[in-house]
C-alpha cells in the first residue's frame, strides 16, 4: 500500500513514570498525547487505562469512558482500540468491561491477544475459553477485534476462531515481535506468519524494545503498516543513552514514511477498509448501531 496504518500506542501497560517521565498514565496525559499525535497524523490508536494514583493497570470503563470521550472532542473520526488485556486481570467481567460501553464512549475496536505468552518479568494468561469469549463478545456488540499475533502459533489459532465464527472479516492484525518468548524481529520469522495470515487482511508490524525501529523500518517499506509507542518501547536509541517520548517516535515514523515517498492512511480511510462506522457519533462495525 501507498497509505501507512499508523497505529499509535502510548501507554501500555508497563511504563511508569519511574522507568520514563514521558510515559503518559492519567486519562489527562493520554488525552493529550493523543492529541499531539492526531494533529501529527495517525490512523488509529491503541488505548491502555491506567489509576492516577498508583499507575496500575485499570480495566474500569469509567476510566476508558473518560479517555475515549476527551479524544472524541478533537477528534470524533478516530479509530480507537481499547485493551481487554490479561496480564493484571483475568475474568470475563473485568476483560470485556470496556467492550460494554455504548454510543459516543462505543471503541471501535477491542485487543485480543491469541494466546498465554512470557514476558520478560510477567505472564500474560488468555486461555482459550477467554479468548473465545472475548471474540463473542466483541463480534456480539459490534467490535472489530485488534488480533495480536506474538508468534505462528497465534496466527493459527486466529485462524481457528475464523473457522468457528467468532471472529468476521475483514481481519486487522498486529504482528509483534522481538518479545524473549515469541517470534523475533527476523525475516524468516515474519515471512512464516504473513504466510498463514487470514485472507482479506490488513496489518502492522510492531515490536519490543529496540526492535521497534527494524519492524517501523520494515513495514513502512513493503507498505504495511506500523506499532508505534511508548507501550512497546521507551528508548529513542538502541544504545538506551536517551529517553524517547511519543513525540519523537512518531516524528521519526513520519520522517521515514516520507522518505519512503508514502502517505499516513487517514482514519477515514481506514475504516473504510476495516468496514467501521464512520465515527461522528457512529463507532464499531458498520451498521452494529443501527
Amino acid at each position: 500500500m501507498d497509505k501507512i496504518i499508523v497505529n499509535f500506542t502510548p501507554t501500555g501497560m508497563i511504563p511508569t513514570k519511574k522507568d520514563t517521565p514521558y510515559v503518559p498514565i492519567s486519562p489527562e496525559e493520554i488525552i493529550r498525547e493523543v492529541k499531539d499525535a492526531w494533529e501529527l497524523g495517525i490512523s488509529m490508536v491503541h488505548v491502555h487505562a491506567r489509576n492516577s494514583d498508583d499507575e496500575k493497570p485499570t480495566y474500569r470503563k469509567e476510566v476508558y469512558a473518560e479517555i475515549i470521550s476527551g479524544i472524541r472532542q478533537f477528534a470524533p473520526e478516530l479509530v480507537i482500540c481499547a485493551s481487554t488485556s490479561g496480564r493484571n486481570f483475568n475474568t470475563v467481567e473485568a476483560r470485556t468491561d470496556v467492550l460494554s460501553l455504548e454510543g459516543n464512549l462505543k471503541p471501535d475496536m477491542g485487543s485480543l491477544t491469541l494466546s498465554s505468552l512470557n514476558f520478560n518479568r510477567t505472564t500474560s494468561v488468555n486461555e482459550p475459553s477467554m479468548i473465545v469469549a472475548l471474540a463473542e463478545r466483541m463480534r456480539d456488540n459490534g467490535i472489530r477485534p485488534e488480533l495480536e499475533a506474538f508468534d505462528l502459533g497465534m496466527v493459527n489459532y486466529c485462524n481457528y476462531l475464523i473457522k468457528k465464527g467468532a471472529v468476521t472479516a475483514p481481519y486487522y492484525v498486529n504482528l509483534i515481535l522481538g518479545n524473549i518468548a515469541c517470534a523475533q524481529g527476523d525475516l524468516l520469522h515474519i515471512g512464516c506468519m504473513l504466510k498463514d495470515i487470514p485472507e482479506d487482511s490488513v496489518f502492522s508490524l510492531g515490536a519490543v524494545g529496540s526492535d521497534q525501529l527494524k519492524m517501523n523500518s520494515l513495514g513502512i517499506t513493503m507498505g504495511w503498516g506500523v506499532r508505534v509507542g511508548l507501550e512497546d518501547n521507551f528508548w529513542y536509541d538502541e544504545n538506551r543513552t536517551r529517553l524517547a517520548t511519543n513525540m519523537d517516535l512518531l516524528n521519526r515514523i513520519h520522517k521515514l514514511i516520507s522518505a519512503n515517498e508514502k502517505e499516513v492512511m487517514t482514519s477515514k480511510e481506514l475504516r473504510k477498509k476495516l468496514n467501521l462506522d464512520p465515527g461522528f457519533g457512529k463507532y464499531g462495525v458498520a451498521g452494529s448501531n443501527a
